[in-house]
């Protein structure tokens, strides 16, 4: 199963948020959902579709792919996923180990993955295991809108939708406030996405939150990688803490764990190797006594991945809903229904993108 093409689309799509133009994606200001898909092509006529990580990055992750990674990938055998996956790291590493290599790394592994399914005839979830699960439950990833009025507005529509975990990316406290009262008795995670730099600061948070049935907060610090203010915070036990998405791969997991920093692992098939990726960090948090719940705030294979890693593991985990949804979604048939998530049951990913 020599590889013969790696080619990339980009899937733009409008999308609804639930608030005015100016609070839309919060730091991100998005003005549209972008998605990387790779699709890799061998001899046979198969071919497996990958994500790389987006957004506004799209466009980046898309030329790290096009003129690094896809060429070195022709004539290799799309079935020895680990041997190119440690190829590509070793020929790429100069040109970063987080960003958009990283993430065009990721894209290729997943699309392996979506072939080694296809080739076997079943769904990746059978692949990984004894497919444990035909649904997964999912929760409400929300924007950051930074209006009490519109947070509550979407947290009722969450919860109207049937979603029975919410999270926010919100740091005012009357917005948090607002998202409770709607939510009722439902668990909040509160994604903070590293607003604080002191961590007495950080620590004052966690404080005047306690006591509102806070699932977790979400990387409080600056930067992400202040592997000891997050175990220090831990260490309070005034609120679970959870981290992940924005390291640079497994290797940081690994530190991560050894400082005692999370109760719970984030991390994204489509910033940290993909399938495989996420295979072994699932791999090192068990060891470590840390829960896992993958980033998984994209509409792509990325979040096919992710669906059907969760519905193999050995423990159940949430997994994350994007709160926008899309003029043109990739998967149209792909929807939460009374917040759980039919995993598909074709071969590899399950599904093949809607153009």
């Amino acid at each position: 199963m020599r590889i013969t093409r790696v080619e990339t689309r980009l899937h733009r799509s409008d999308f609804t948020y639930g608030a005015g133009p100016t609070s839309a994606g919060g730091n991100l200001r998005l003005t549209r959902m972008d998605t990387l898909l790779v699709r890799v092509e061998t001899e046979n006529g198969l071919h497996g579709w990958g994500e790389g990580f987006g957004f506004a990055l799209a466009e980046t992750t898309r030329d790290a792919v096009d003129r690094l990674i896809g060429p070195a990938c022709l004539g290799q055998d799309a079935r020895d996923i680990s041997g190119i996956g440690r190829m590509l790291a070793r020929r790429f590493h100069n040109y970063g180990r987080n960003g958009p290599v990283s993430f065009g790394l990721s894209a290729i592994d997943i699309a392996l993955w979506d072939l080694a399914g296809k080739a076997a005839g079943v769904p990746l979830h059978m692949l990984l295991g004894n497919g444990r699960r035909a649904e997964v439950p999912a929760y409400a990833s929300l924007l950051r809108y930074g209006m009490a009025e519109d947070v509550a507005r979407n947290t009722a529509e969450a919860v109207r939708r049937g979603y029975r975990e919410i999270k926010l990316h919100e740091v005012a406290p009357d917005c948090i406030q607002a998202a409770r009262a709607e939510a009722g008795a439902l668990p909040l995670m509160l994604d903070i996405n590293c607003a604080w730099d002191s961590l007495p600061a950080a620590r004052d948070f966690c404080a005047a939150v306690r006591g509102m049935h806070i699932g977790w907060v979400e990387e409080p610090l600056w930067p992400p990688e202040d592997f000891a203010g997050l175990a220090a915070l831990r260490q309070d036990g005034l609120v679970p803490i959870s981290a992940g998405e924005n390291l640079g791969g497994v290797e940081d997991f690994a530190r991560l764990f050894a400082a005692g920093a999370v109760d719970v692992a984030q991390p994204s098939a489509t910033k940290h190797g993909g399938v495989s990726g996420l295979l072994a960090v699932i791999a090192l948090a068990q060891r470590a006594g840390v829960r896992v719940v993958p980033h998984s705030p994209y509409f792509g294979p990325g979040f096919l991945a992710t669906l059907q890693v969760l519905a193999a593991m050995e423990q159940s985990a949430p997994l994350e809903i994007y709160f926008a949804d899309l003029a043109t979604p990739l998967y149209p048939a792909l929807l939460p229904k009374d917040g759980m998530v039919a995993v598909p049951n074709g071969p590899g990913l399950g599904l093949e993108p809607a153009f």
